[in-house]
This record gives C-alpha cells, sequence and structure tokens, in this order.
C-alpha cells in the first residue's frame, strides 16, 4: 500500500500573469512507503526511585511492541515527514492534483508533467487530452510513475492551463527539484585463465565487489551475469549440498550499510568460437551485470551495467597450453604429458621443438624435431615424455619454439606444476 508523502514545490509564472489570482489549486505529493515508528525507551533499575513507572508507561503506550517494550522499532507505520532519499534504479511515483477552489465553472483544463534530467525531458502524464469542464470544488487527479535512470538533479515540471468562464486563457507551473542518488558502489576484476585442463576453451573468471552506500540495509534478491553472445556463464555463488545447493551468503541474503559483498563467475568460449584462437583473442567485451534489490518494505530497484570491458590476453604469436598433465608422479620414473600448440597469428608457421633440462625435471626423447607447417588459428598436439629427479612441487620448464621462417624463437617456462613423490617411503615415516 503507498501512502502519500508531502513536497513543496515554487511557483514560477510568467511576469504578466505574477499578479493574477488563479482559479485553480496545484498539490504535488510524492508517493513513497511508510516507515516503522522509532522510540527511545527509558529505563531504570527496580532499586531505583522510579521503579517501575517507566516500563508501565512503555506498556501502556500503543506504538510499542507488547512483550518487547524496550525496543526502539515499534509496530506502527508512520507517514513520511520530507520528501525522502531517492536512489538510481528506484520507481519515481507521485500524486498530482488539481483543485478548482473558485465559484465558478473551468473549461479546458490541461495538465502536464514533465521530468527534466540533464540529459532529456520526458513527459509523465498519463493522458495529452484537456478535461471539458471543472465544477467548483472537483478536482482533477493523476498518478505518474518513472524508473529512475539517471544520477543528479531532477526537476518535475507540473503546468495547467485552462479557460475561464469569460474566455480568459490562463496558466502557470509549478517546478519541484529532487536529487537520484547512487544506491550501489559496483567494482570489477577480470582473471584469464590461460588453459583448461578438461577442455579446450579459455576461462574468464569475473569478480564483482558490490557495496551498499545507502543508509538502511538491502535485500539482495539477484545478482546475475547477463553474458555476451560468445560466452556461457556459470555463477560460483553457491555449494552444493547433496541435491540442492545452498547460497554461499545464506538463505536470508542482506546486505547492511556500507558492506560489500563479492560475487564470482566463471565464462567459457561457446563451442562455436572455442577452437577460433585469434577470435577469442581479441574479445574484450564479456558481458553486463543485473542487480535486483528491496530496501524497507519492499520497495523494489534495479540496476543493470554498461558492458563490462576487459583486457585481451596477450597470447602473443604461438600459444602454448596442456590438454593433459597427472596431479602427482613418483620420483625417477616417466610420465606422459600433452602439449597443445596453437598459431594466433596471421602467417604461416614452420616450427621445431627444442627441449631444455632443467636442474629437476628432465626431458626425454628427441630435442630438435621438426613439426612442420602450422597454418593461422591450426592448433597441434603433441605428448611429451619426461621425469623428476627431485621430490616436491615441480615447476616444468624448458621447452623451446623456433619458427624456422623468421628464425624467431619462443620460450616457455613455469607451464604447469607437478607433485613429485616417492612411492618407497611410507607415510608414516
Amino acid at each position: 500500500m503507498q501512502v502519500k508523502g508531502q513536497s513543496s514545490g515554487v511557483d514560477r509564472m510568467d511576469v504578466n500573469q505574477a499578479k493574477q489570482e488563479h482559479l485553480l489549486a496545484l498539490k504535488v505529493m510524492r508517493l513513497t512507503k511508510p516507515t516503522l515508528f522509532t522510540n527511545m525507551p527509558v529505563t531504570c533499575e527496580d532499586r531505583d526511585l522510579p521503579g517501575d513507572s517507566f516500563l508501565r508507561l512503555m506498556k501502556d503506550d500503543p506504538s510499542t511492541v507488547k512483550g518487547a517494550e524496550t525496543l526502539i522499532l515499534g509496530e506502527m507505520l508512520t507517514l513520511p515527514q520530507n520528501f525522502g532519499n531517492i536512489f538510481l534504479g528506484e520507481t519515481f511515483s507521485s500524486y498530482i492534483s488539481v483543485h478548482n477552489d473558485s465559484s465558478q465553472v473551468v473549461k479546458d483544463i490541461l495538465v502536464k508533467a514533465d521530468l527534466q534530467t540533464s540529459s532529456q525531458r520526458l513527459n509523465l502524464s498519463a493522458s495529452n487530452s484537456a478535461v471539458s469542464e471543472l465544477k467548483p470544488e472537483c478536482c482533477i487527479d493523476d498518478v505518474i510513475h518513472h524508473e529512475v535512470k539517471e544520477i543528479g538533479t531532477h526537476i518535475l515540471v507540473c503546468a495547467v492551463s485552462y479557460t475561464t468562464q469569460t474566455g480568459e486563457k490562463l496558466y502557470f507551473r509549478k517546478f519541484f527539484k529532487f536529487q537520484v542518488l547512487k544506491p550501489l558502489d559496483v567494482k570489477t576484476k577480470f582473471y584469464n585463465a590461460e588453459s583448461d585442463l578438461s577442455s579446450v576453451t579459455d576461462e574468464v573468471f569475473l569478480e564483482a565487489q558490490i557495496q551498499n552506500i545507502t543508509t538502511s540495509p538491502m535485500f539482495m534478491e539477484k545478482v546475475s551475469l547477463e553474458p555476451s553472445m560468445m560466452y556461457n556463464v556459470t555463477e560460483l555463488n553457491s555449494v552444493a549440498s547433496g541435491d540442492e545447493s545452498e547460497s554461499t551468503f545464506g538463505k536470508m541474503s542482506y546486505l547492511q550499510p556500507l558492506d560489500t559483498r563479492q560475487y564470482l563467475y566463471c565464462l567459457k568460449p561457446k563451442p562455436e568460437f572455442a577452437e577460433k584462437a585469434g577470435v577469442i583473442k581479441g574479445v574484450t567485451v564479456i558481458g553486463k551485470l543485473d542487480i535486483v534489490w528491496k530496501t524497507n518494505l519492499g520497495e523494489r530497484g534495479r540496476l543493470q551495467t554498461s558492458q563490462l570491458q576487459r583486457m585481451a590476453p596477450g597470447y602473443g604469436d604461438v600459444r602454448l597450453s596442456l590438454e593433459f598433465i597427472p596431479d602427482t608422479v613418483n620420483l625417477e620414473e616417466p610420465f606422459d604429458i600433452t602439449c597443445k600448440i596453437t598459431n594466433c597469428s596471421e602467417r604461416t608457421m614452420d616450427l621445431v621443438l627444442e627441449m631444455c633440462n632443467t636442474r629437476s625435471v628432465h626431458w626425454c626423447g628427441v630435442s630438435g624435431r621438426q613439426l612442420g607447417k602450422l597454418s593461422p588459428s591450426a592448433s597441434l598436439s603433441i605428448p611429451l615424455k619426461l621425469l623428476s629427479s627431485v621430490q616436491g612441487l615441480q615447476s616444468i620448464s624448458g621447452l623451446r619454439l623456433t619458427d624456422t621462417f623468421l628464425k624467431r624463437t619462443y620460450e616457455y617456462d613455469d607451464i604447469a606444476q607437478v607433485c613429485v613423490v616417492c612411492p618407497y617411503t611410507s607415510p608414516e615415516s
């Protein structure tokens, strides 16, 4: 249920009508929700002089909660005493009433309501047709609604034109100025995943930090990411519990004033774009966030960010990724990995693979072998074998690719890490 909140306006009439006494009166009131009544309870010890007088007075107060009289919030609703705050994404509602204060019939009454922002002027009137006549002590009522989409100063311009019984045409306006504030502070971070061992696609992780910068708590109804046409998105804000998933923020998703919450999303290229390394490399548009919240007594607000941009991953001319690698291997025992080489340039390459041993990792096989020609956007999978002579978490390094056409060498170190264990050592020892 909506109730009327008061608002003041300033008359601005033309000079030639400044001394004209108008027959009609214009009243504009903002429609907003009521608030819970608040009081300041006064208590004392039983052994103090007032005894239980304060408690009995609070019990007799109709605004207090029975059985919990010392609570600040009561169980009664109060009407707004001022215009209040309006936040971006909320719906601005206003009640407009034109009353005939005179003793004569007024004709051809036209009421127009416009909202002036820093960039545009919007017509909010439900009807642009004139009312043929308005009898004394009668009124014309209208309710306007507008979803606020801009921050800054807004001016509601209400204009009334009419004709008197003598045929004189009169006109006056009222201006109502209010500020639209920012409810949320949204910050985003992107993390480019170099490779995905379960597939051949690139992953992009988006971390969205949302802070409530209003003075009241918010119920976060929905925070979702609408991806661009090249990506599919997976939300990482819930934990699987049996057959159901539970939100990481709990059942009641409230965001207190000045609190910040982090949301995480994973984006993967669609199958038709996954194999096109050059296309994915140049994609910077990821998608946009859609945020829906509720405040106080269920007032709904919604914000949608502009298209989020990320820095395109720099793969260079040749990209090397891993399709397969074991998590744990035995000390001094050969193990297999599978590398994938993709030509990200716009020219054909003739590649030679060289393998350089490190202190802990040794390659098994022939170094300097020819891989042949690789056309633009084409890929090549190469199985390799190596072993480690040192226990612990070891880094795989030492791969070199040389393009014989341009005599250019590409070095790949710290490609991945593998845990090396000794199979002859028992866990107890």
